[in-house]
């Protein structure tokens, strides 16, 4: 049986490809951010604010999903295009080993120490019993988070990413299924909806355990693992910058959160926390092309096919800018219903997010390429790269950015931040392309 990624894909065969991991990523923005919805609207935009607030916990839990997932993901597909598929389903198995005692033991800190973290992440008295419940709950279910989100990368380089999608799509629809029946119905609040959000990580890790253990007819499936320390290391380092974009993340939505917090109160946080959850819908598309290519491209790289390699970059830019542009777009023509979705529009909280978006949405016009950049150097077994990209994107040129222009333009200076340092990071991504292309290629970078 041939692999699919050895296929010599072409727009619309690449676009197919990845056409089920861009539906999966798009499909999770939507749930996401229907459990935004519910909780602002039957619960209160406090309750949503203090999600927010605790998000940093739950992003260390993604950080550590993610660096195994992206950088073990391309190790196998790299080694399944040099002709060593057991090797690939040894690596495959020993991951996922690793993955669940990691989340065991995140699973036991986070709990231990959960009180601390709530007064140090900034919980006042209208966000801490919020915080506390939503955050306890959602630690209950470190496991099978960082477990659903190695499946969906593992799936798409089994070559099996529409599998991928439809497990996606009923986890998602059983997280809002759940969300109106423990929210709505049972009137749970907040802790229902992270008790739903945790049904939607269990359905697709157990799927998960279940497919690569029975079906063994495919390129990837459970087999006695190896302890190998080099694959460990190598895959920690290789998904670095996945980690460090979602650690970078927990530190500045913590910053956000206080400075929101200083210059606009609860208000504030819940007007940010809104703007985030659009993020991740209007910046699905590239996100999950990005990560439905990053197989081909470590299979290509691994077989040696450079002039292969060449066409998917061309391809995969002009499809990225094209999404920014209408990313940027929409944020701009649709801010107003958007922001409706989750606060009403006589509040202040509805004005202060319409607000902010108007300014942050000069950030759509760059992160696409970004994100790319950040994934493809990951696919090609350049880590440190990657993590530099991903450091200097997310934290170093935010950073400044944050704490010095509140104090020259209040609290736009906190919306600003971000567009800025994606302009920035688009100029370091162009510069890395540019080096990549001459020294590890051996070719010239070119778009025509």
């Amino acid at each position: 049986m041939q692999n699919q990624l050895a296929k010599d894909f072409h727009f619309h065969s690449l676009l197919t490809y990845a056409l089920p991991t861009i539906l999966m990523m798009v499909f999770m923005s939507m749930y996401t951010i229907v459990d935004g919805i519910f909780v602002s609207k039957l619960v209160n935009t406090n309750a949503l604010a203090a999600v927010n607030i605790v998000f940093p916990i739950i992003n260390v839990v993604m950080a550590i999903g993610i660096m195994i997932g992206t950088g073990g993901s391309a190790i196998t597909a790299r080694k399944m295009g040099e002709g060593r598929p057991g090797e690939a389903r040894q690596d495959f198995t020993l991951l996922v080993i690793i993955g669940v005692l990691l989340g065991g033991v995140l699973t036991i800190t986070g709990l231990v120490f959960l009180d601390p973290l709530l007064h140090f992440l900034g919980t006042n008295e209208a966000t801490y019993d919020f915080g506390r419940q939503y955050a306890g709950l959602m630690l209950l279910f470190a496991v099978p988070s960082i477990l659903q989100m190695l499946f969906q990368m593992f799936f798409v380089t089994a070559g099996k990413p529409a599998l991928g999608l439809t497990v996606t799509i009923l986890a998602g629809c059983a997280n809002m299924l759940f969300d109106y029946l423990f929210i709505a119905i049972f009137h749970w609040g907040i802790a229902g909806a992270a008790i739903a959000t945790g049904i939607g990580y269990l359905i697709p890790s157990l799927f998960g355990l279940t497919w690569f253990n029975v079906c063994r007819k495919g390129t990837l499936y459970f087999v006695r693992p190896i302890k190998n320390r080099g694959v460990i290391l190598h895959t920690f380092l290789n998904g670095s910058s996945e980690m460090v974009t979602n650690l970078s993340a927990a530190i500045i939505t913590y910053l956000f959160n206080i400075m929101m917090m200083r210059y606009l109160g609860e208000n504030g946080v819940a007007a940010i926390t809104i703007v985030l959850y659009i993020e991740f819908f209007l910046s699905a598309v590239y996100l999950g092309f990005s990560s439905g290519i990053a197989p081909i491209l470590s299979f290509n790289y691994g077989e040696g096919n450079i002039p292969r390699l060449k066409r998917l970059f061309r391809i995969s830019i002009f499809f990225i800018i094209g999404c920014q542009a209408v990313s940027f777009l929409i944020s701009v023509l649709f801010a107003g219903p958007l922001v409706g979705l989750f606060a009403p529009r006589a509040g202040e909280v509805f004005a202060l997010a319409v607000h902010g978006f108007y300014l942050y949405a000069a950030c759509y016009l760059f992160r696409g390429i970004n994100i790319f950049a950040s994934s493809l150097f990951t696919a090609l077994s350049d880590g440190i790269t990657s993590a530099v990209l991903s450091l200097m994107r997310t934290f170093v040129l935010i950073l400044p950015g944050l704490l010095l222009l509140p104090h020259i333009m209040g609290a736009d200076g906190i919306w600003i931040a971000v567009p800025l340092a994606e302009v920035l990071s688009v100029i370091l991504s162009i510069l890395c392309f540019i080096r990549l292309f001459r020294t590890k290629l051996k070719t010239s970078l070119s778009l025509s």
